[in-house]
C-alpha cells in the first residue's frame, strides 16, 4: 500500500513542508539507514539523525526548529508520537482487514454471527456463542459455548475463550491467551487430600482491552473475574479467579495476581510483580518491577521491593543495604575494642 504526504497529513491533521506528492509505502526508524519511507522525530536526543536520514517523509512537532538543511519532506503536528501511533494503528487495521467464514471452520448452528465477520480455518464457535459485527476470529481459535465476542474485536490464532466468557467491543486477544479456565480452588478434607472446588463463574472483559500472548485469566469461583475498560495486559501474565482490574490499568509481563484481589483505575504495574490474594490496590498506584505486594495499597502510592514499601523509603533503605557488609565489619571491630 502506498500513500502520499498529502494523504498522511490529512489523516493526522498535519502541515506539510516540502513535496506533498511524495509517496511512501513503509515506516522506517530515523536512526537507521533507509533509502525511503516514513519516519518521525519525537525525542530530541534523536534530532541529529533527521539531518542524515534516508527517509523521504518525517513527522515532527510544531515546535521543531532545524539547525541544518533537511532533505526530507516534513509533516508538522502537535504530538509526533501520538501521530505515528495513530498512523500505525490505521495501517495495522488495514492489513488485518478480513471477512468471510472459512468452509473449514466449525460454527454451531445455534451460534449467532454478525455482519462482516471473519472466522478462519479450524476455528471453533460453540453452542449459543455470539460473534458481533466486524469481529475477527483467526484460525484454530476456540470460542466456547455461550461466549460472546463484541463488535470489532479480534481473537488471534490459537487463543482459547472458555464457555460463558464475555468479551467487549474493540478488544484484541493475542495468540495463546486462555480466558476462563478454572481458578486454583482446592479444599483439604479430613484425610489431608485436596478436593477441587467447582469454578462456576465466568470472565467478563469490557471494551478496548488488549491481552498479550500466553496470558491466562481464570474464571471466578462464583460471580465474575472482571477486566474493566481500557486495560492493557502484556504477555505471560497470570490473573486468578475473582480478580478485578480497574479501568486503564497497564500490567507488564510475568506478573501474577492471586485470587480475589481488586486493583484500581489507572495503575501501572511492572514486570514480574507478585500480588497476594484478597487485598485492595488503590487508584493511580505504581508498582515497580519484581515487587512483592503482601497487603493493601493506598491510592497514588509508588512502591518497590519485596515485601513492597514506599519507593522513597525503599531507596533510602537500599543505601544502607548496599553498605551492609561495611556496617557489619565496623560493628565487629567495635565489639573487639569493647571486649579488649
Amino acid at each position: 500500500m502506498e500513500f502520499t504526504a498529502r494523504q498522511i497529513a490529512e489523516l493526522i491533521d498535519g502541515t506539510i513542508e516540502g513535496d506533498d506528492a511524495i509517496a511512501i509505502n513503509k515506516v522506517v526508524k530515523i536512526d537507521e539507514e533507509a533509502d525511503s519511507g516514513l519516519s518521525f522525530l519525537a525525542n530530541p536526543k534523536y534530532e541529529q539523525f533527521i539531518y542524515t536520514t534516508g527517509a523521504d517523509l518525517v513527522i515532527v512537532g510544531n515546535d521543531f526548529k532545524p539547525e541544518k538543511d533537511i532533505k526530507a519532506t516534513l509533516i508538522r503536528v502537535e504530538n509526533p508520537y501520538l501521530a505515528i501511533a495513530s498512523l500505525l494503528e490505521m495501517y495495522s487495521k488495514m492489513k488485518l482487514e478480513k471477512s468471510g467464514i472459512s468452509e473449514l471452520a466449525f460454527v454451531d448452528k445455534t451460534a449467532s454471527i454478525g455482519e462482516n465477520v471473519y472466522i478462519g480455518e479450524y476455528a471453533f464457535i460453540g453452542k449459543g456463542a455470539k460473534v458481533a459485527d466486524g469481529a475477527r476470529i483467526y484460525p484454530q481459535a476456540y470460542i466456547g459455548d455461550n461466549t460472546s465476542i463484541g463488535e470489532n474485536s479480534t481473537v488471534f490464532a490459537g487463543a482459547r475463550l472458555y464457555y460463558d466468557t464475555v468479551l467487549g467491543k474493540n478488544c484484541t486477544i493475542h495468540s495463546g491467551v486462555i480466558i476462563g479456565s478454572d481458578g486454583f480452588g482446592f479444599a483439604p478434607n479430613e484425610d489431608g487430600e485436596f478436593v477441587k472446588v467447582a469454578q462456576t463463574g465466568n470472565v467478563v472483559i469490557e471494551d478496548d482491552v488488549e491481552i498479550g500472548s500466553n496470558t491466562t485469566i481464570d474464571r471466578a469461583t462464583i460471580g465474575s473475574t472482571i477486566i474493566h475498560k481500557g486495560v492493557k495486559l502484556d504477555n505471560l501474565i497470570q490473573i486468578a479467579h475473582n480478580v478485578e482490574i480497574g479501568e486503564h490499568t497497564v500490567i507488564a509481563a510475568q506478573t501474577g495476581i492471586s485470587g480475589s484481589t481488586k486493583i484500581g483505575k489507572n495503575c501501572m504495574i511492572g514486570g514480574q510483580v507478585g500480588i497476594v490474594g484478597h487485598i485492595r490496590i488503590g487508584d493511580n498506584v505504581k508498582i515497580q518491577a519484581q515487587a512483592g505486594v503482601p497487603s493493601n495499597v493506598k491510592d497514588g502510592e509508588v512502591i518497590m521491593g519485596s515485601p513492597a514499601i514506599n519507593l522513597r523509603q525503599y531507596m533510602k533503605s537500599y543505601i544502607h543495604f548496599k553498605n551492609f557488609q561495611q556496617i557489619v565489619d565496623r560493628l565487629e571491630e567495635l565489639e573487639k575494642k569493647i571486649d579488649s
